[in-house]
């Protein structure tokens, strides 16, 4: 499971590193500042959880596999859900497209948790 997890971080960081740069070259004065600022957003926010299943691939042989692993596919979710649908806005899908943006979000949110979650059960022994 590290490895499936370490490849999706590093798929994901390149696409993001990728996507920064066709948004910086390509897209810079073709798209309107405000939908730019979220086709960025979306960027930045890959990166951050393309780096995070870097921390899952290392975490999941050192804290309790199954609740890591489920980070790991919430982060997974979490990309595409939530800078997926920002570059879709960013492209001009219509707005309600937005309203799945969260879902994205609390994917994200629950990953953290559940990593917090494992690194606590870690440290303390099974009765």
């Amino acid at each position: 499971m590290d490895r499936v997890f370490f490849a999706l971080g590093a798929v994901f960081a390149f696409l993001a590193v990728a996507g920064g740069a066709f948004g910086a070259h390509a897209l810079s004065g073709r798209l309107p500042p405000e939908r730019l600022a979220t086709y960025e957003i979306g960027v930045r926010y890959q990166m951050y959880h393309a780096l995070a299943l870097l921390v899952v691939a290392w975490a999941v042989g050192r804290f309790p596999a199954g609740v890591t692993a489920w980070a790991g596919w919430l982060f997974t979710a979490g990309i595409v859900i939530f800078a997926g649908t920002l570059y879709a806005l960013a492209f001009g899908a219509p707005r309600w497209i937005g309203a799945i943006t969260p879902f994205g979000g609390l994917s994200f949110l629950a990953g953290w948790v559940l990593l917090l979650w494992a690194a606590v059960r870690a440290g303390h022994p099974r009765a």
